[in-house]
Parts: structure tokens; C-alpha cells; sequence
């Protein structure tokens, strides 16, 4: 049974608005720093975001690496959590990117830069799903399986990707500018 002591020493309140019964205020929601940031800051950080995906790209490959390498038999509980791992990074650049263009499309009334960063992220998202989709190619358990001609195609899909992300950095960072 919760006793109202019990609810009283608790963290958070069981039921918003108990702060009033209780006596013990309710914890808000922590400001997102980047809400009265000027433009150019909202900007930068899409930048160093993006290299924090950069960053887990390298730790994504490194680790396929050295599944490939650790075998057989192959280390694959190790690897999945290389990919554990990385894949809460991407998700919290992702929540990140979404709150930049959401801040842009509504706030800050820039549905241009917005625009800019909503491809961004659909296009990191293809090029994750591609990565995932030649490293599964590659995968040991599948060696005879290769099809050489299709793992070619989604080597250059991930360049032609990486190609079209950094022209709309370029297009985001110049669009900025000008919005300034």
C-alpha cells in the first residue's frame, strides 16, 4: 500500500498535482538548452552532432571488424553490444536533431533550415540502414552467400548518401547565414 509518507519521500509525484497535497514539489522538466540559443548556435550543434554520428559510424565498423576477425567461433555477444551501444547514440542525435528542427519549423519560424535538417536526418537514417544492411551481408554465417554486384551497389549508396549529407551541411550552414 502507498501511504501519503511514502509519496512524500518519493522522487516524483505518483499523480501530477500532488505537489499541492503533498507538499513536495514536482520535478519539471529539465529547459532544453538550445531554446533561446541565436540561429548560428542551433546550427553548430547539428554540426557537432554530426559528428557524433560520425564517431559511432567508426565505432560501428570498428566493431564489425573485429567480429570478423574474432572467429570462428565469432565473438557475437561482444558485437551486439558494440551495436547496443551505438545505436543509443544515434537515437539520442536523432532526438536531438528533431528537437533543432522542430525548434526551427515552429519558434524560430525557419521552415528552410528546418527543411534542411529533416533531410539530414532522413538521410542518416538511410545511410544507417544501409550500413546495417552490408555489414549483415558480410556476416560470416552468410560467406558463399555474397552477391558482389549488390554489396558494390550499397557500398556506393552509402557514398552517394555521405555525398548528399554533406551538401546539405553546406546548404544548412549557407541558409543560416543568410536567415541571420
Amino acid at each position: 500500500m502507498i501511504t501519503a509518507e511514502a509519496v512524500a519521500d518519493s522522487a516524483v509525484p505518483s499523480v501530477p498535482g500532488t505537489a499541492v497535497a503533498t507538499g513536495v514539489p514536482e520535478r519539471e522538466e529539465p529547459a532544453w538548452p538550445w531554446k533561446d540559443a541565436p540561429i548560428r548556435a542551433l546550427v553548430q550543434r547539428i554540426h557537432q552532432l554530426q559528428a557524433e554520428r560520425a564517431q559511432a559510424f567508426r565505432r560501428l565498423e570498428e566493431g564489425h571488424l573485429q567480429y570478423l576477425r574474432s572467429g570462428p567461433p565469432y565473438d557475437f555477444p561482444r558485437y551486439r553490444s558494440t551495436v547496443h551501444e551505438v545505436t543509443q547514440a544515434f537515437a539520442a542525435a536523432s532526438r536531438e536533431v528533431l528537437a533543432v528542427e522542430t525548434e526551427l519549423a515552429g519558434p524560430r519560424g525557419q521552415p528552410l533550415l528546418a527543411s534542411h535538417v529533416r533531410s539530414l536526418q532522413q538521410l542518416e537514417q538511410t545511410r544507417l540502414a544501409t550500413v546495417a544492411l552490408l555489414q549483415l551481408m558480410g556476416a560470416p554465417e552468410l560467406s558463399g552467400q555474397e552477391n558482389t554486384l549488390e554489396m558494390h551497389q550499397l557500398k556506393m549508396k552509402v557514398i552517394k548518401t555521405m555525398e548528399a549529407i554533406s551538401e546539405v551541411l553546406q546548404d544548412l550552414r549557407f541558409d543560416a547565414e543568410s536567415a541571420e
